[in-house]
């Protein structure tokens, strides 16, 4: 399950998997498969990104380009122009931001930029990517891209007759034919290798070798030279001009590794009948396949440590829908708990694929979301750490409803709160009480109540502050919405006309809470001033031994008593 002690570090970030996160799909294109166009805007991609973390995202995956099937490559100057007003913006905003790319530029200008992961979707096959990524302390995402299906084999006859005379004339007809295969066989030269079989290897910086691209891409056949051609039958030089007239000319195929590779991908699963071969069962065989894919991922992971990246950056991704079919994306789901086991963080990222629809029956991408939510519990109940999804609204309702009934887990949080009108100790008293009643939510500890300096709005009357410890079983934003509610009841005036920093009956803060790290317009987590404010930090020493130490432990900047702002200037009993 979700519910484990891996830890992914991401830069000045560290994810903990006492639930399972998500990110959220930020497709800054014309072109995706499922929403292209809608957000090639920066800023409607940047409007849309934080509506994402205000939904429940965790993390934002922003790509400037498309990899559907079929889909046309983008250099890196188009791709960066696309991407890093987007990533800027987000992580301006606390966003934990990944970068979705394959190009080794657009990868280190977003790092710059302020992205915190780098998700490659060829699997950090190029040297140069890999020698960036351990000079930075970005988190990794391996993903496997390429065809896992087995080499094609060819079968013997079988022989029914078993006269003597019988079998030596087959032997004898299997003879010539195979010795005409060999007269008619062009020469060409061979096929690249799928993955899985030996590759090409590049030395990185070390003596670490590094695989090839892991995509079968076929060669042209060499050029004839005039005397080769002088040579050749004039009936053989004219046959092909021949055939190319009576047959359509095929789409030539990209030059690009990964545009041919699904190419091919999208042929192959358009081709495949499933009454044209008899089969015994309803899936290939899992072990081939898994092979192919937990090899590749295992081999990455493994290279990337020998280049100095620390094992608890890396996140692997099998790469649905990039190079398999929907039988194999089907076998490699299933197969969640043995790339679980390989100890790195796992994520799902079938959100609206291929084979969403074919085992849903639903034509249209965008309207796979349903179906994509329950691949996904499958995913996460198998071990699946991290959720690559489109529709963040929809799935963060989806698991926060199934982790409250399936997962009994309270976290500690802390709420601070503080009130300049009305009876201010008998309004914290009351906030306190309604805490107390919110769902899945206890107050398990309470700071005495202190009286402050007004903050940032100095013109206004003293403050009574304190700070609530709580265990909560929900998550940080619905956590939030019921402090806000209580604000409400309260008389708390949040309409444009009131001051941000004025006079309040209530003012509940969620500070800090067990294992969340969040960015947004909404929340903030840890909370962003909290270094600074005299009126938090003093009532947090009733409750922790040197809150200070505790904050800066878990990057807060703290400043010191000096330079805070609210000071406390006296205290005004207990809660």
């Amino acid at each position: 399950m979700a519910n484990d002690s891996k830890t992914w570090r991401c830069g000045k970030y560290e994810l903990s998997f006492d639930r399972p996160r998500i990110m959220g799909v930020l497709n800054v294109t014309p072109d995706s498969f499922s929403d292209g166009g809608e957000h090639f805007d920066p800023d409607a991609a940047i409007e849309y990104g934080l509506a994402m973390l205000d939904a429940g995202a965790d993390i934002i995956d922003v790509g400037g380009e498309s990899t559907r099937p079929g889909f046309t490559p983008v250099n890196p100057d188009e791709e960066a122009r696309r991407v890093l007003p987007v990533v800027r913006a987000l992580a301006k905003e606390g966003a934990i931001v990944s970068i979705d790319t394959r190009h080794v530029a657009v990868a280190k200008a977003a790092v710059r930029c302020g992205a915190s992961i780098v998700n490659d979707v060829t699997g950090f096959t190029d040297p140069k990517m890999v020698e960036f990524v351990a000079t930075s302390t970005c988190g990794v995402i391996v993903m496997h891209a390429g065809e896992v299906a087995a080499p094609a084999r060819t079968h013997a006859t079988v022989q029914l007759d078993t006269s003597a005379a019988a079998f030596v004339a087959e032997k004898a007809r299997e003879a010539a034919a195979e010795a005409a295969r060999e007269a008619e066989k062009p020469a060409r030269r061979r096929r690249g290798k799928l993955l899985g079989e030996p590759k090409t290897e590049a030395k990185l910086p070390g003596g670490v070798v590094q695989p090839s691209l892991p995509f079968g891409d076929p060669e042209p056949a060499p050029e004839l030279t005039g005397e080769q051609k002088q040579e050749t039958p004039a009936a053989e030089q004219v046959a092909p001009a021949a055939e190319a007239a009576a047959t359509p000319e095929p789409a030539p195929e990209p030059s690009d590794h990964l545009a041919a590779m699904m190419r091919r991908s999208a042929r192959r699963e358009e081709a495949y009948v499933p009454t044209s071969q008899l089969r015994r069962f309803t899936l290939p065989d899992s072990a081939p396949i898994m092979r192919r894919v937990m090899g590749f991922l295992s081999d990455q992971a493994r290279a990337l440590i020998h280049a100095g990246v620390s094992r608890d950056r890396i996140c692997i991704d099998p790469g649905p829908g990039f190079g398999k079919t929907a039988n194999e994306d089907i076998v490699i789901q299933r197969e969640t708990a043995k790339m679980a086991s390989l100890g790195y963080p796992l994520m799902c990222a079938v959100s609206r694929k291929r084979f969403v629809g074919a085992v849903s029956g639903v034509t249209e991408a965008a309207e796979r979301d349903a179906a994509t939510f329950g691949v996904c519990l499958g995913a996460i109940q198998a071990g699946a750490n991290i959720v690559r999804v489109h529709d963040v609204t929809g799935f963060a309702q989806f698991l926060n409803g199934y982790w409250a009934v399936a997962k009994p887990q309270p976290r500690r949080a802390f709420v601070a709160v503080g009130s300049n009108l009305g009876h201010r100790c008998d309004n914290i008293r009351a906030a306190r009480d309604m805490i107390a009643e919110i769902p899945l939510t206890c107050v398990s500890n309470c700071s005495r109540i202190y009286e402050s300096e007004p903050a940032y709005e100095t013109r206004q009357d003293a403050f009574a502050n304190a700070v609530i410890e709580i265990k909560t079983e929900l998550a940080p934003l619905v956590l939030l919405d019921e402090l806000m509610k209580i604000e409400a009841e309260l008389g708390r005036d949040r309409s444009k006309k009131a001051k941000v920093n004025g006079p309040r009956t209530i003012d509940l803060d969620l500070l800090w809470m067990d294992g969340e790290t969040h960015g947004g317009k909404k929340l903030r987590l840890p909370h962003p001033l909290i270094g600074e404010r005299d009126f938090v930090l003093v009532p947090l020493e009733d409750l922790m031994h040197d809150p200070a130490r505790f904050f800066r432990f878990n990057g807060v900047e703290v400043k010191e008593p000096e330079d805070r702002v609210g000071h406390i200037v006296g205290e005004l009993g207990r809660m």
